[in-house]
């Protein structure tokens, strides 16, 4: 073989070699990148993108997740706090995070600014004190905070967050959390709102302006203390298309109070279970259906009130008599203050003589001696 032959199968030969070079640097990087991604902690399962760590016993969010995690379900721990260390790197893909049950009690904004894509959120049955503000380009669609207050005032810590940073909110649940009463314009700011869960708390009447959003297709209010419905409220309901209403489970007080509530059930059909609805009170009405009520069968206690307001002058009038009477009494016993006061010291003086005449016979049955004396005298 000729000296050229040779330099060219030498060049051949270191050029084969570093393809496989550098073939092998593309593939020992591929692996270490597929590594890096599926690596899973120790306590969760992982199936594909899904990370799963449900009752662990965990205090805080196991290190270091897939970067390509896109849910993540830490339900069922003991994780009190969402704070900056929660997730120290971006997780860029994640959209839906479960940490129901978990014992949450405090949420730190820090956390939401490493899941930029995230949608659902769930939140339920913790003990929710205090939340910060999230930030306004968060992406979050659905929230359940149902049973995650930790006593029905903590509304007012989502009061503020439903006003400012959850603007692309559609689905809420608020259920099973005792709510007694809503804040005024709870849900204003939340346009997109659809579907609103307030089931199983202790709702009694409404403000105006809770329901005034037209994009709620979905209200369940079962299971509350609604004894009848505010004429705003079922003014606010009727505005809205195409939507729906879930009012069982509420005791409905059946007397003239409710006429108003009767009337709207009849007229408008998106009350799903209006069927459904019974009275509660009063007894002798107790299961009867809202809807098959007559209005001669509701008791008016309002008549009652009507007769108290009819004698209110009468009332007013005999007080009037009666001041008259006392003063001209205290006037009478003003001018003859002198022969009043002078039949009282007689009336003293009588007095003290017969108690002496008293006093003197006691001393003489309690002395033989006197007593003796007091014969012979009067022999």
């Amino acid at each position: 073989m000729s000296d050229v032959g040779l330099s060219r199968l030498l060049q051949f030969q270191r050029r084969q070699k570093s393809v496989c070079n550098l073939t092998l640097c593309v593939l020992l990087f591929l692996t270490c990148s597929c590594s890096s991604l599926s690596l899973c902690p120790a306590q969760c399962s992982c199936e594909s993108t899904v990370v799963n760590c449900v009752s662990q016993n965990l205090s805080s969010i196991p290190q270091p997740l897939p970067e390509n995690t896109t849910t993540l379900n830490l339900s069922g721990n003991n994780i009190t706090s969402l704070n900056s260390d929660s997730f120290p790197w971006p997780l860029e893909h994640l959209t839906s995070l479960y940490v129901s049950g978990s014992r949450v009690m405090h949420l730190d904004s820090i956390v939401f600014k490493n899941l930029p894509s995230l949608r659902l959120l769930d939140l339920s049955n913790n003990m929710i004190s205090e939340v910060e503000a999230l930030p306004q380009d968060n992406k979050i669609e659905v929230l359940n905070l149902g049973g995650s207050l930790f006593n029905y005032s903590s509304i007012d810590v989502f009061t503020n967050l439903f006003q400012h940073s959850l603007s692309k909110v559609s689905r809420l649940d608020l259920s099973n959390n005792g709510l007694i009463f809503l804040p005024n314009g709870i849900f204003t700011n939340l346009p997109d709102l659809t579907v609103l869960d307030l089931r199983n708390n202790t709702l009694v009447s409404f403000g105006d302006g809770t329901f005034a959003n037209q994009a709620l297709k979905e209200l369940d209010l079962r299971d509350n203390a609604l004894k009848v419905l505010p004429n705003e409220t079922m003014d606010e309901l009727r505005l809205i298309p195409d939507l729906r209403v879930r009012l069982a489970g509420n005791p409905w007080s059946c007397d003239c109070d409710i006429e108003e509530t009767l009337i709207w059930l009849e007229r408008h059909d998106f009350v799903v279970d209006r069927l459904n609805l019974t009275c509660s009170y009063p007894t002798e009405l107790k299961n009867a259906p809202l809807l098959h009520l007559e209005q001669s069968q509701l008791p008016c206690w309002r008549n009652a009130g009507d007769i108290d307001r009819a004698l209110e002058p009468s009332y007013a009038f005999l007080g009037m008599v009666l001041a008259l009477i006392g003063v001209i009494f205290l006037l009478v016993l003003y001018l003859n203050r002198k022969g009043i006061k002078k039949w009282m010291y007689n009336i003293r003086d009588a007095c003290r003589d017969h108690m002496e005449g008293y006093h003197y016979r006691y001393e003489i049955n309690s002395d033989p001696r006197l007593a003796n004396l007091s014969l012979n005298s009067d022999v």
